[in-house]
């Protein structure tokens, strides 16, 4: 090559823009699939199993998958075990024939996972640890995963993709804390989610979690795997505060109501109104708590 050719190439790709170094770095891999593949896991007695399903179905709506019985642990164990699919968020249900194996149970939610080994990696980078290393399922693999404070929760991974509709609304995983663990765990979820803090309210009224005259934080997440909402306390509330897994968002809470008292469900907390919503706690046939709330409109 000519030097004169030469000088022009180098004066080329002198010139050539050059990215800066945090564009050219790889976004953090997120790993969610979406809030309505997202499930609370409910466990039942197995004579409670049909009226439970019913009642949520009559209460919320939806459909349910076909009921079937089926070993989902990675020891030997037999359940029933159903999938409803609410516009209000997803419920596994289960109703073991036979004891549970530890720790099956103490698990809250279920999330649908991409990629379940480099989902697995980046909790465990994150701060979480493993529980039950992964498993093969009849449709899948899984992973039991526990976090800062003992929040404990399930991975999973489908061979064939599941397709299920959107939610009219996404439902919230209440979270229960005292200040010990609650700045640990909502950096690891944060750090593992790719989610952000929507709200942070350090004096919410206390009459929200059964401590009438106090004060509480309350922490509002959201991410890919949906919302959640961390309760910070000293941990005495009143019961049944603390045994409410999920909160679901209904357009009209006294028709919700309603309609779950026809079909068996209980009140045990009459509706309230809280800071951005109407509020109630109800316990379904087999003993399940929830929260249900209507957010108020502008």
């Amino acid at each position: 090559m000519k030097p004169v050719a030469i000088l022009l190439a180098v004066a080329l790709i002198g010139a050539a823009p050059v990215a800066p170094a945090a564009a050219r770095q790889t976004a953090p891999a997120e790993y969610s699939v979406g809030p309505q593949y997202d499930t609370t896991h409910v466990y039942v007695a197995p004579e409670d199993f049909d009226r439970f399903v019913a009642s949520l179905v009559a209460t919320l709506g939806g459909t349910t998958s076909k009921q079937g019985v089926f070993q989902v642990t990675p020891t030997a164990s037999q359940t029933i075990s159903q999938l409803v699919l609410t516009p209000a968020g997803t419920i596994s249900v289960f109703g073991f024939k036979t004891p549970i194996p530890y720790p099956f149970g103490s698990e809250r939610t279920g999330y649908l996972v991409r990629d379940m080994d480099a989902a697995v990696a980046a909790a465990l980078k994150a701060g979480a640890a493993r529980l039950v290393t992964t498993f093969p399922d009849p449709i899948g693999r899984d992973v039991v995963l526990q976090w800062p404070g003992g929040v404990t929760m399930q991975f999973y991974w489908h061979t064939t993709k599941p397709n299920y509709a959107p939610l009219a609304t996404i439902p919230e995983n209440r979270v229960y804390l005292t200040p010990d663990a609650a700045d640990r765990f909502v950096r690891s979820w944060l750090a593992y989610s790719k989610g952000k803090v929507t709200a942070d309210d350090k004096a919410a009224p206390g009459s929200e979690i059964g401590q009438p005259g106090k004060t509480y934080r309350r922490i509002r997440l959201t991410s890919g795997y949906g919302k959640m909402v961390v309760l910070v306390s000293d941990g005495q509330v009143g019961w049944p505060y603390g045994r409410e897994l999920t909160g679901y968002e209904v357009a009209d809470l006294d028709q919700t109501l309603a309609k779950a008292t026809a079909a068996g469900v209980e009140t045990l907390i009459a509706a309230q109104t809280q800071s951005d919503r109407r509020s109630a706690i109800v316990r379904f046939p087999s003993g399940y708590i929830a929260e249900i709330h209507a957010l108020a409109r502008p």
